[in-house]
């Protein structure tokens, strides 16, 4: 046959209507398929490598005299590396480990092939840690933490919604009985320490044992994940952390819950302000000083570290940064609080305290107004910032009709930790408690419809104390001076109901210090006396909502209906609350309005709902007597010159 003739081949008559697949043999070339152009790769791999297209920040860097001089890639990478292999140096043997950038499954070189890309500390004792390679992951999307979750962490799976399920582990909650602070002299005379205070000492050599053992179990990996994020929306007072962990499922739960940098913001991010190592797969040596079992959380404000050993509970990193805020913040006359906050359309913020089962979350999420986060933030002299960039929502019984943007922010990006889920359809089940009852979701705040994004607003002009009192003797809405602000957030008052198969039990009363004493680092008084000067300067208003019980305590009355409730925050937020007339009530002393459009007026005044008057009066006395015995704890500290202050405050309390 000849050189150049020419095939072709044509389809019967059957088949008439199929296109022709027509195959050309010219001079010097190869019969290929026309039907298609041919892909640009000889190799399967570098087929793959042509899926992926390559991101990098290119912001330029500022040089001499204004000019701008971009950095190459190499250069960031090996800034990057050295500043990450500074935060895992060991102390003790002066070395830091060889670091090399990216998964090392998906290794193309050895790492003496890149001599530029790792960073490390010469040292004259050699260990085997420093014979080996630890690849960083580093400030990875969500997509590519999902990949490591399934691929490399049992428990995890993809949800029906898209969400990641994970384990955290034997520990499905905090542990703060096993969280320690780094006593040392500045620390002594500046944090709150003894009866009442969340904060256990430990010294700081026992720090540096425990930190020594993070540190080697964290070099001792393959892989580790580093995020670097921020802290606060404030631009003006945020702070840069980073957070070095063994898992996956750690670093996509700090990638929602911090705030995200831009590609130009990590690029110049530099030396972080604050650095957590989270070797939570690791005990901790129980026979070390100070260690009560094989978990540690362990803060050094000195070092501006956190160490974390033996829990695997994402929310110890969560809260371990709320702490330093509290200890950070206030240096700079800046007030941290445990709140949510929301804007009206007018430009009117509202702050939201309350314990867990209060309704923080269901009334500080509200369609008609912006929600600028629901759990941490800051005061400043610029008015409100949230401190994080996620939401951490408790996920038990959870529904699309009872709480809609929780349940529709749950998929792709969304950690769903210890939920429960068919082994099939991947559907979740809310109410299955087999794992735990503190069943979470941490997604990003950006997930949430309303959310406003920066989440800044101007200064609060209504500041709402949420109880869920299961006695049933505070009235459901009272305006409150400063005094009484400030005694009410001291106290941080809701009643637990303990509800078990032998029959309704006794309401319990829970007392948690500017209601979120496990947090807090400073005294009390310090952050009240903060927030009756903000109040007093911008014109805030307090109030103290019951969101519990009525007519009764517990079993025998009922529970405030949620449509009063929120009629009771509409009219606070209106300001229409302010123009109504008021009445004080016995013992607590407390101004009552008399009436609120769409609000039974008798429901105002909790004397009026109780048929037994007797059992009421002793209801409310003992309730008062928990409040004082409560108080007694900060009774002997003394705010400003003087004790005047104090004493303004303990007249606020309850009088009988």
């Amino acid at each position: 046959m000849a050189e150049n003739e020419e095939f072709s081949f044509e389809t019967g008559a059957a088949q008439s209507e199929l296109p022709k697949i027509e195959t050309q043999k010219k001079q010097n070339e190869i019969c290929h398929d026309d039907s298609t152009h041919p892909v640009r790769a000889q190799t399967i791999d570098e087929l793959h490598s042509l899926q992926k297209k390559k991101s990098s920040p290119t912001t330029p860097i500022k040089g001499t005299q204004g000019s701008f001089t971009p950095i190459s890639d190499e250069q960031r990478h090996k800034q990057q590396l050295q500043s990450i292999s500074a935060s895992l140096a060991s102390l003790t043997r002066e070395t830091g480990p060889k670091l090399v950038k990216g998964d090392p499954t998906r290794k193309t070189q050895t790492p003496k092939d890149i001599p530029h890309d790792h960073h490390f500390t010469p040292t004259i004792n050699v260990s085997d840690s420093s014979l080996k390679f630890t690849h960083v992951l580093y400030n990875l999307s969500p997509a590519e933490l999902y990949e490591q979750a399934i691929k490399y962490e049992k428990g995890s799976f993809i949800t029906e919604t898209g969400a990641l399920a994970t384990l955290s582990g034997a520990k499905t909650g905090r542990s703060p009985r096993d969280k320690r602070v780094v006593k040392d002299e500045t620390a002594a005379d500046e944090l709150w320490w003894g009866k009442g205070s969340p904060n256990i000492e430990m010294d700081a050599e026992t720090f540096l044992v425990n930190r020594e053992r993070a540190v080697d179990y964290l070099n001792s990996l393959d892989k580790v994940f580093v995020n670097d994020q921020f802290l606060n929306w404030d631009p003006e007072n945020r702070i840069k952390v980073r957070i070095v962990s063994a898992r996956a499922y750690h670093s996509l739960f700090m990638h929602n819950m911090c705030i995200r940098p831009t590609p130009e913001e990590l690029e110049n991010f530099g030396t972080p302000d604050f650095t957590i190592y989270n070797a939570g797969q690791f005990p901790c040596n129980r026979y070390t000083h100070y260690m009560t079992s094989s978990t540690s959380i362990d803060l050094n404000l000195a070092r501006k570290e956190m160490v974390i050993l033996g829990t695997q509970y994402a929310g110890e990193m969560k809260k371990g940064l709320f702490s330093v805020m509290h200890y950070l913040m206030p240096k700079r006359q800046i007030l941290s609080l445990h709140s949510g906050s929301n804007m009206g359309k007018d430009g009117d913020v509202a702050l939201f305290f309350g314990l867990s089962g209060t309704g923080k979350t269901t009334l500080s999420t509200d369609h008609n107004r912006y929600l600028i986060g629901d759990d941490e933030h800051c005061w400043s002299g610029s008015g409100v910032s949230n401190i994080e960039g996620g939401c951490y929502a408790k996920c038990i019984d959870l529904s699309r009709e009872k709480e809609p943007d929780i349940w529709n922010a749950i998929k792709f990006g969304t950690v769903l930790e210890n939920v429960v889920f068919d082994e099939h359809t991947r559907e979740v089940d809310y109410t299955d408690k087999s794992v735990t009852e503190n069943t979470r979701a941490s997604y990003p705040i950006e997930y949430i419809p309303n959310a406003k994004i920066p989440c800044v607003g101007p200064h609060p002009k209504n500041v709402i104390l949420l109880a869920c009192d299961a006695f049933g003797v505070l009235p459901p809405v009272s305006k409150l001076s400063l005094a009484q602000t400030m005694y009410h957030f001291i106290s941080g008052y809701t009643a637990l109901v303990a509800g078990t198969e032998e029959g309704v039990k006794e309401p319990q009363a829970t007392f948690s210090a500017c209601f979120g004493a496990a947090f807090i680092m400073l005294h009390p008084t310090k952050y009240a006396a903060m927030l009756a000067e903000k109040m007093q300067k911008h014109g805030a208003t307090g109030w103290l909502v019951n969101t519990g019980w009525s007519g009764g305590r517990y079993g025998s009355g009922n529970r405030i209906k949620l449509p009063y409730t929120r009629k009771i925050i509409d009219a606070i937020h209106s300001g229409s609350l302010l123009e109504a007339n008021y009445k004080k009530t016995e013992v607590f002393g407390l101004d009552i309005p008399t009436e609120i459009e769409g609000v039974p007026s008798e429901i105002l005044d909790p004397v009026n709902t109780w048929s037994d008057k007797d059992a009421y009066n002793d209801t409310l006395l003992k309730l008062a007597g928990l409040f004082k015995n409560n108080f007694e704890t900060f009774t002997n500290y003394q705010i400003g010159q003087g004790n005047e202050l104090t004493q303004e405050i303990l007249a606020a309390g309850p009088n009988f």
